[in-house]
This record gives C-alpha cells, structure tokens and sequence, in this order.
C-alpha cells in the first residue's frame, strides 16, 4: 500500500496518525528530498483505505489489487450440513486416522458424539510415506464411515486423495478434506471445488500463508460451498515434535482475514500429551474448532498411533476443551 500526501501535509503528523493506526511506513522522498509518500509494511495492521483517507494530509491511498479476492470476500462461516464452522460456537472433529473396521469406526462415532463432537474423522484413502504402509480401505470404509456418523449424529470429513476419487468422496462426505500434501496439488483442487461442498483445506508443511490462502482461493474459484482452513503444522529443524503448531497464522487467518481455521494438534506433536494444551492454544489464538485422533487401541493403530488418544483421555481432553469454550 502506498499513501500520498498532499503537498502542505505535515509529514510528522501523518506519520503518527499512521502508526496510531497499526501501520509500519517507510517514508520515499521526491526529486526535491521531501517526503511525499509512505510505504506500508506488508507486516502492518488491516485498515481500510477509506479509514487512511480521514488522516488530514493524505491526499490518496493506493493498495494493490488482491490475489485471492473470493478469499477476501468469503463469509467467516462455513455451514457443513447444518453445523457453523467459524460461529460462536467451537466445533470439534475426532475419530481415527484411518478406518480400519466397521466395528472400529462404530464404536468411535459412539464415542466421540457422547463427547460432544460434530464432525466424524477418519481416512477412507490414506496417503503414506511409504508405500508399503496401509493405504485405506476406500470405499467401503467410506460407507462405514456414513453409516457410523448418521446413527450418532454426526457429520463426516474424510479426505478425497485423487481426481479419481472426488466423485465418490463427494456422495459420502459431509466435509472434503485435502490433505497436507495434496494444498498445492491445483487439478486436485479443481475437482474438489466442482462438486460444490464445502472443503477442509490443509496447510502443506512447507507452505506460507499466502500459498495456504491462494490455494483457497482454487477451491472457492471453482465452486466450493466454503472453505475451511486447518493448521496441522509446519516442518520446522527441531525433531522434538512431529511438526510446529503455527499460532501466529491461526491467528492472522481467525482476527485479520476473519476466516474460519481449525487447528490439529494431534499432527502438529505427533504425541498425545501434547495434545490438551496446543489444542486448548489454538482456540486461545481464534481457532473456530480443534481435529482430535482418537483410537480405542493405539498400539495397534495401523496409521499414526503414538499422537491418538486413548478413550478415556479422548473424555478428559474434550470435558477441558469444552468448559474454556464455555468460559471464553
């Protein structure tokens, strides 16, 4: 954004009334060495031009056109099938990282709607490091995934991994997710935004906030119902934790593009001590809801048992997270 200032402006003045404002200025100088505009840091607060403009000594605000507009104009809730995401109210979303059984995704769904949870999780299609992990049930995973969340209330978000696979992840899910590897795959996205339901969009673990946002801006261009953004953690150098829970971008998308964002702090630590007090940090920092794995025996999980809690702290966890909603 760069302001110009009128030629009898008081340069001083306008400055404070700036920073006053939130705004970083850097002030260019014309052929004569008076300072006749101010740069404003991409690092300042969000304030509106028409705001700039009531500064006596600006004579006009110039901002460049926005590269995510639908982005910029989206509504800060996403209704999935009757539950706001980004409203008053906190969402919660838990199940397993992969459905394994029907009886499995049976007794989760049990569990997690007794506990106050909206949204049933779980991967149908799973993408692996290796390729000798186990990948998924597909299909019919998908349908035990329905059936366990229509008996209990809940809605379903499971993750479409392929073109192949958008049609028949749209005819089971409430909520499509894209996974962390798959935020910058743009064909992919494409799919998933024609099928007009609303989308879960995870950050890749190397993406910035703006590449997080554009890819968001795919979805909605192509007919997304709304798009929700999850923060699953970053890659950082330091292996003491899976990944590296970015606070500061759940807060920049929740109180500065005003977006609704969901954290996962069952990814970001990979270890489910963690989870309590990075899930209860995302809410602090203006998360609309929190994604838990939960698992009856993690030992035996076929994908990513050590982050998954066990039934009891899964009660635990989620009495916690509800009564500081309550209190916020």
């Amino acid at each position: 954004m760069i302001i110009q200032l009128a030629p009898d402006a008081d340069t001083d003045q306008v400055k404070r009334a700036l920073v006053a404002a939130g705004l970083w200025v850097t002030a260019l100088h014309d052929g004569n060495r008076r300072v006749s505009h101010f740069s404003v840091s991409s690092a300042s607060a969000a304030v509106a031009a028409a705001t700039l403009m009531c500064i006596p000594g600006v004579a006009s605000v110039v901002a460049p056109a926005s590269v995510h507009p639908r982005v910029d104009a989206s509504p800060a809730t996403v209704n999935v099938r009757g539950v706001e995401v980004g409203g008053r109210a906190k969402v919660f979303m838990a199940g397993p990282c992969a459905v394994e059984s029907e009886a499995q995704i049976d007794a989760v769904a049990a569990r997690v709607a007794q506990c106050g949870a909206q949204l049933l999780r779980g991967g149908a299609f799973k993408p692996r490091s290796s390729p000798y992990a186990f990948q998924g049930h597909g299909e019919v995973a998908l349908r035990w995934m329905r059936r366990a969340a229509e008996a209990n209330g809940l809605r379903v978000v499971t993750e479409a991994l392929g073109e192949a696979d958008v049609a028949l992840v749209a005819e089971y899910a409430d909520l499509i997710q894209v996974g962390s590897r798959n935020m910058q795959n743009f064909s992919l996205l494409k799919a998933i935004g024609r099928t007009g339901r609303p989308v879960m969009l995870k950050r890749a673990m190397s993406a910035t906030v703006e590449e997080w946002l554009l890819a968001g801006e795919y979805l909605l261009e192509h007919g997304a119902a709304g798009v929700i953004y999850c923060e699953r953690g970053i890659r950082g150098f330091d292996n003491a934790t899976r990944n590296l829970l970015d606070l500061g971008a759940v807060a920049l998308l929740a109180h500065v593009h005003h977006l609704p964002v969901v954290v996962d702090p069952s990814h970001a630590t990979g270890r489910r001590d963690l989870v309590l007090p990075l899930a209860r940090a995302g809410l602090a920092a203006g998360a609309a809801g929190v994604m838990l794995e939960t698992h009856d025996d993690p030992g035996r999980a076929l994908s990513d048992g050590p982050q998954a809690l066990l039934p009891a702290e899964f009660g635990t966890v989620m009495t916690a997270l509800h009564a500081g909603a309550a209190e916020a």
